[in-house]
């Protein structure tokens, strides 16, 4: 049974339905269930006694309320949810005098800008981390039927206490969330002429703040004294980037006393993104880079893609930078090494343009 029809339930449904699993739906919006049917998520009906597992796909805050809810009506064996947040969930559950034994608290660390079941995928998960955050007492039984679910969606399991889980997702994920946001609110009432000069660098860097500002309130008050701490550090660390700058921009040793740490943060800043996983999460490669010149017209991504495919080459990352104001735009695709003078000459080949 799939509790909560949104992106994530429904793309969990999708994926337990591709491998024939029988899933059913339920949410306090009929609507989102009969949506999430119609696309093949499963059955709106009931199930007729207790299911193997319960996947509570709902905001952080009413994790443990659905939790107690579906143990009372003893629908579901076994239990987990999907929220990004663990550690207060499970305290709640504990408070609500929920059966922890039969739970495991879950993150499956994908997602998408925007939410809903028509933008559910079955393959949301492949090769995405999942993490499983036990409670004291959780039993094995429970804890085998969460890693079969997190199989079944092509994820790779991560087991570890919900504290830390709350603490690794403040640094990479919650935290960067609101510097995104707060960098792209600078751009709120920029001047026009300004905002046309923003490159793939600041698309990247605030892509993240396209999302509903509502799932991310439920995300930051659930995690809330985590991130602050965290953006604490930060502010230390923008002041001290602050009072080097000033003395960069002046003479005498506070220019050298500036330069030195300008120069450490951006090397340390090299180091520490050097350390992210690439694609998925599989360990980080080094790429060689093959740009194409691409048209705006339909299906031109799909026939640059399959003549990639024909000359057998695989496109490991693909990053699109749109031309403003002009009908075409550069598809830069990144190969294995020593592959891409072989993609270079089949792109001509197929009358390419290549920068």
């Amino acid at each position: 049974m799939v509790v909560g029809t949104g992106l994530v339930g429904t793309s969990v449904a999708l994926a337990l339905r591709a491998h024939a699993v029988t899933v059913h739906l339920r949410d306090a919006d009929p609507e989102a269930v009969r949506t999430a049917a119609s696309l093949g998520a499963g059955t709106a009906r009931p199930p007729s006694g207790a299911v193997d597992l319960a996947v509570v796909a709902v905001p952080p805050p009413h994790v443990a309320g659905v939790l107690a809810g579906l143990q009372a009506e003893g629908v579901a064996a076994h239990h987990t949810d999907v929220a990004s947040v663990k550690a207060e969930a499970q305290r709640e559950a504990v408070a609500l005098g929920c059966d922890t034994s039969s739970y495991i608290g879950g993150h499956p660390m994908a997602g998408a800008a925007h939410s809903g079941p028509l933008k559910a995928r079955a393959d949301l998960f492949e090769g995405r981390m999942w993490a499983l955050t036990p409670t004291p007492d959780t039993g094995t039984e429970t804890l085998n039927t969460a890693l079969e679910l997190v199989a079944l969606c092509d994820a790779v399991p991560v087991v570890m206490e919900a504290v830390a889980h709350d603490r690794a997702v403040a640094l990479v994920s919650h935290a960067p969330h609101v510097v995104a946001s707060l960098v792209a609110q600078r751009l709120e009432h920029a001047g026009e002429r300004e905002v046309s000069l923003a490159g793939p660098g600041l698309r990247d860097l605030t892509r993240i703040a396209e999302a509903d500002p509502g799932l991310w309130m439920d995300i930051l008050g659930a995690n809330a004294r985590v991130v602050a701490d965290l953006l604490e550090e930060l502010g230390t660390d923008l002041g001290r980037m602050v009072t080097a700058l000033r003395g960069l921009a002046g003479d005498g040793p506070e220019r050298a006393a500036g330069l030195a740490v300008v120069e450490d943060v951006l090397r340390r800043g090299r180091t520490g993104r050097a350390r992210i996983s690439g694609k998925h999460d599989t360990r980080p490669e080094r790429f060689e880079t093959v740009t194409a010149v691409i048209g705006d017209q339909p299906g031109e991504l799909a026939r640059l893609f399959a003549d990639a495919d024909q000359a057998g080459v695989n496109i490991e990352d693909v990053r699109i930078e749109h031309a403003t104001g002009q009908p075409a735009g550069l598809v830069h695709i990144s190969v294995l090494p020593g592959l891409a003078a072989t993609l270079r000459k089949a792109l001509h080949d197929q009358g390419w343009r290549q920068r």
